[in-house]
């Protein structure tokens, strides 16, 4: 059981996690988790209910127990690294609002894991996606839909959340779309020829009302478009054409941005499209070597140009 003071606190942090940082629902609900989880093991580890004042007095040893205790349960380094983010987070906050040293639980090293790097398609596999998508459905306008909803996210580097998103406001689409992205953070996204008349097509053939307000991208009963729809399209596709099972909606928003800086796009520019807010972030994503940052790099820097 978590005492009453902590389930307070608990809910504070929350309130404040969305006030400042907008983060989403499905974020909140992870951090509760997380937080709650923790807490709940002091109170048996202690063995006494953890009040505010027993919350500051966390040693080292008790964080050592309670990761000990988590990955004893299954739990992946990768999701471990996850919590305790949590963890610090909810007393990075309570340690300011009640005035205590949270050193012990900031210090808390979180295990080391190998990062997946992002695997985008080959640019002809992904031009092969698109076009053999509309082979899944019978329906036209499922197809046209479908194919809509990848094309924005391969066109245009969108999450398919971002892309499902999107309202018939933005009718009809121009050469910018606007995004709200992860954290409530807007971007102004151009919008290749391509993937507006992807989207005209679908509007074109959508037997539902798109009214301002409503869901652009409608499932087979009038709502709002599940990305597990997107999802399961995908995979026929991929099966399809034989692509690997890394061939995800996401992997498209990959090869969007990979196939950008390959073909000499400025990686902070790519930063600034696909809303990231670090550039080691983008750096990643975009899965490039070595080798082809210092050739960006030679090209960008006013030095190397002198040579």
């Amino acid at each position: 059981m978590i005492s009453a003071a902590a389930r307070d606190a608990l809910e504070g942090w929350l309130k404040a996690q969305k006030a400042l940082k907008g983060a989403s629902e499905n974020t909140l609900d992870a951090y509760g988790r997380d937080v709650a989880g923790f807490l709940s093991f002091m109170t048996e580890h202690k063995g006494e209910s953890q009040g505010l004042g027993a919350l500051s007095a966390i040693e080292i040893s008790d964080m050592r127990s309670w990761m000990a205790f988590t990955r004893g349960r299954d739990v992946g380094p990768r999701s471990l690294a996850r919590k305790l983010s949590a963890v610090k987070s909810f007393y990075r906050w309570l340690s300011e609002r009640e005035g205590f040293d949270a050193t012990a639980v900031l210090s808390a090293r979180a295990p080391k894991f190998q990062r997946k790097l992002p695997r985008p398609l080959a640019p002809d596999a992904a031009r092969d996606m698109i076009e053999t998508l509309e082979m899944q459905s019978e329906n036209p306008w499922i197809a046209a839909r479908d194919q809509a909803v990848v094309t924005l996210l391969y066109g245009c580097g969108l999450r398919i959340s971002e892309a499902l998103g999107l309202t018939c406001d933005v009718l009809p689409i121009g050469d910018a779309l606007r995004i709200v992205g992860k954290g409530g953070k807007e971007r102004v996204v151009p919008v290749i020829a391509p993937a507006r008349d992807a989207v005209a097509r679908y509007v074109g053939l959508c037997p539902f009302d798109l009214e301002p307000g409503k869901p652009l991208f409608r499932g087979v009963r009038g709502g709002a478009l599940n990305p597990r729809s997107v999802q399961k399209v995908t995979e026929a596709t991929r099966n399809q054409l034989g692509l690997p099972a890394s061939a995800t909606p996401h992997a498209m928003r990959h090869s969007f941005a990979t196939h950008l800086l390959n073909a000499g796009g400025d990686l902070r520019a790519i930063q600034e499209l696909l809303g990231h807010a670090s550039l080691s972030t983008t750096q990643a994503y975009t899965a490039v070597d070595t080798g082809r940052l210092l050739e960006v790099y030679d090209m960008a820097h006013p030095k190397g140009r002198l040579r």
